[in-house]
């Protein structure tokens, strides 16, 4: 029986498709002399930034790039990656953000899996994209980005980027998706075995990320972002489109370093910025004349399996208000957050910082976060204690993996997206990464979480950076392998570390081998375990 409710017409006057592309057009329209961009010397307005990102969609759609046709770019933190965000999907096309720290036959990979049909390509990288075009036997147009911030590099395109938006009309009449499930953006994962996967997202969900952005970190109008999360990183956690919804300023950094960011931080009032616990870590060790001077609050977001209590601490002595976020690139970064309490500002730093490190809830425009156990799919209890494996459902989740229809399957198997971390759900709800499920310790039959090994090494004074690891063992199996930075200045030998963590951990936990050198970590500032592994495994793996 039909119902006089559903009679009642879609039609274009109380219907659109969800775009983040339209809070560009809202931020040219409202605020057209607002800052948008800074960039060393440079300054670019919201009308400016908005004229650019039709230029090159125009010019895009002059060369045939349409609905569908992926654009690559391969470029650091400078305005042409926030002008992509836009520009590119602005004519239908998907944007390919690409990992600026990989080589070339992983490159190579993504440029022919991904069907790239324009390169967009910063000089400084020139030497690997050369090598990975060589590699290509159908090579995408090629359009260099000259950065006047820095020397020039070798120059391997058609054209130059200013001389293709040169090309274009700064009038371009852009029409929203026909379908807000359209693919806007393609973003590989950093997969540690095999061929990378192409994670594919969507307009209705960069769309709801950017605004659940904001409700979740209730980020104010004409807010000051600091770029230190790379914006190849799961399209930067959706911030371009949250920053132009917010009509604030997107202040570009090309080198993350400690005296670069805590100099923008001063110059431009910076007010928001997100980044793994490493970059805070940079922050907090920095020398006292490289901090000083900030006497402003700032909100950071910061992201990882579970924040170091020492990282939680430092960050707020130094004026930083951190707030836990987690997620995967499959989920358009941050999909869960540890959101605050107001009792919790009253209990002691220790306590609190135990606290804020949860990977928490659901963020508010995500439909569900739980952790079930994944072989029945049941809930785990409430206890703090029974591990299960974090699950994702809604908006915020991709379509699937690019031509890889067997491991989409995998990842939504049960209805719910499938992270691959291991955690517990506490009783009031909130859940804690406990592992990755690779990273899981057995020893002895017992399992041992590597991050509550880390977080016991990272409490000691002298300990900048840790990475526990599994090590083979004829005796147990396996035992803990831990490797560790020392701070700048500080000492401690494997013998004392071994001593702290008895003091803190089950014996049975404590590493028995410790090794100290420089951690191997991706462009995104997490740790590189499986390379760690393998040292861990080799005949040098000595303290």
């Amino acid at each position: 029986m039909t119902s006089p409710f559903d009679e009642l017409p879609k039609n274009q006057a109380n219907y659109a498709a969800l775009t983040p592309i339209s809070f560009i057009e809202r931020a040219a329209y409202v605020y057209p002399k607002r800052l948008s961009i800074i960039y060393g010397s440079y300054r670019a307005t919201w009308a400016e930034t908005y004229t650019r990102t039709r230029r090159l969609a125009s010019a895009l759609a002059r060369r045939g790039v349409g609905k569908n046709d992926v654009v690559a770019i391969m470029a650091p933190n400078t305005p042409a990656m926030v002008e992509a965000a836009f520009g590119v999907p602005m004519c239908g096309a998907v944007l390919n953000t690409l990992n600026t720290r990989l080589d070339a036959s992983v490159l190579a990979f993504m440029l022919r899996h991904g069907g790239a049909k324009v390169l967009l390509t910063d000089r400084e990288f020139a030497p690997v994209i050369e090598a990975a075009l060589a590699e290509l036997d159908q090579k995408p147009l090629v359009v260099d980005i000259h950065d006047p911030e820095v020397p020039d590099g070798k120059s391997l395109g058609a054209l130059d980027y200013e001389a293709l938006l040169a090309e274009g009309d700064p009038e371009y009449a852009w029409q929203p998706p026909d379908d807000e499930w359209n693919a806007i953006a393609l973003s590989y994962t950093s997969g540690t075995t095999g061929d990378p996967k192409g994670v594919v997202t969507h307009h209705r969900g960069a769309y709801l990320n950017a605004v659940s952005n904001i409700l979740n970190w209730g980020m104010p109008h004409h807010a000051t972002y600091l770029w230190t999360l790379p914006l190849f990183h799961c399209n930067g956690w959706c911030y371009p489109w949250s920053v132009a919804e917010r009509a604030g300023i997107n202040v570009c950094l090309r080198r993350v370093e400690a005296k670069a960011i805590l100099d923008a931080i001063r110059d431009h009032a910076v007010t928001h910025m997100c980044g793994a616990p490493i970059v805070y870590a940079m922050l907090i060790n920095a020398p006292a004349e490289q901090r000083a001077g900030i006497s402003h609050k700032i909100y950071g977001q910061i992201a990882g399996a579970a924040p170091p209590l020492a990282v939680i601490e430092g960050a707020e002595q130094m004026g930083i208000e951190l707030t836990h976020v987690y997620g995967l690139t499959e989920v358009y970064g941050p999909a869960s957050v540890c959101a605050k309490h107001e009792e919790w500002a009253h209990m002691p730093v220790e306590k609190r910082a135990e606290r804020n490190g949860r990977q928490g809830v659901r963020t508010p425009l995500q439909d569900a976060m739980t952790v079930l156990d994944p072989d029945t799919m049941q809930p785990v209890p409430w206890d703090a204690e029974t591990m299960g494996e974090i699950m994702f459902r809604g908006n915020i989740t991709m379509k699937g993996y690019l031509k890889n229809p067997t491991a989409t399957a995998k990842a939504f198997e049960g209805g719910w997206f499938h992270t691959g971390d291991l955690a517990v759900m506490y009783p009031d709800g909130y859940a804690k990464i406990r592992d990755r499920s690779k990273d899981i310790i057995i020893s002895g039959g017992e399992n041992i979480s590597s991050i509550e090994v880390e977080d016991a090494l990272y409490s000691h004074p002298a300990v900048m950076n840790a990475a526990v690891v599994a090590q083979p063992d004829e005796k147990w199996g396996e035992t803990p392998c831990a490797f560790i930075e020392l701070k700048p200045g500080a000492s401690a030998t494997a013998e004392e570390l071994r001593d702290y963590c008895r003091e803190h951990l089950a014996r049975f936990k404590v590493p028995k081998t410790f090794i100290f050198r420089e951690i191997p970590k991706t462009s995104t500032g997490k740790i590189q375990k499986f390379a760690l592994r393998e040292i861990a495994k080799s005949a040098e793996a000595i303290e």
